[in-house]
């Protein structure tokens, strides 16, 4: 493996969180739900019980402190975990409401200044 390959390829920083997530695939009707490890401006991880597929659109609501934020994203990819039936997920935003963001960006800068 050469040394570029190994490089953090992420341009926003990510920051850990802890907190109940729902998504539901654009064109269903039923809500899923998991527990978001991390959060970037751009995207969002977790850890889910089933595959999803790469480029599938999903709506989202994410709890952030006192407030549930909505966006709409879309998987960028979904690995299976070792030794686990479950897989973890990335999510990249699409769509965000600007003041919805703006409570992100404060809740991200308030967590990289407790480090």
């Amino acid at each position: 493996m050469t040394e570029s390959s190994t490089q953090e390829r992420r341009v926003f920083t990510r920051t850990k969180l802890k907190t109940a997530l729902r998504y539901q695939i654009r064109g269903t009707s039923d809500f899923n739900n998991a527990i978001c490890d991390d959060i970037s401006l751009v995207g969002i991880g977790f850890v889910n019980d089933e595959f999803l597929t790469p480029d599938t659109l999903v709506s989202l609501e994410i709890n952030v402190l006192s407030k549930v934020l909505n966006a709409v994203g879309k998987i960028s990819w979904s690995l299976p975990l070792p030794h686990s039936e479950r897989f973890r997920v990335g999510i990249q935003f699409l769509e965000f409401d600007p003041v919805q963001k703006e409570y992100l960006t404060d809740f991200i800068k308030m967590q990289l200044n407790q480090l």
